[in-house]
């Protein structure tokens, strides 16, 4: 057997393939960047989610407001309005 070489027996790959340290940890590092990143992209989503909901709240409130402030003009022009 040379290299990555196997028998054509059965066992373990444990016994003819090595085991780099390196390359596991590099290995482990990118599942777990990959996983930060992914929970750091859901995180986002619901804030912008949130920050959706809120302009739509605020949008309301300016219409609410002016629509308070023509119904008080209307109504300032009909009183005004001769009889």
């Amino acid at each position: 057997m040379s290299g990555g070489e196997r028998s054509s027996g059965s066992g373990s790959r444990f016994l003819y393939d090595s085991f780099d340290v390196a390359t596991a940890r590099i290995e482990a590092n990118e599942r777990l960047a990959q996983l930060q990143f992914d929970a750091l992209d859901e995180r986002l989503k619901r804030i912008e989610a949130m920050i959706e909901r809120l302009e739509r709240r605020l949008w309301l409130a300016v219409y609410g407001v002016v629509g308070v402030i023509l119904a008080q003009g209307v109504a300032g022009l009909i009183e005004a309005a001769p009889k």
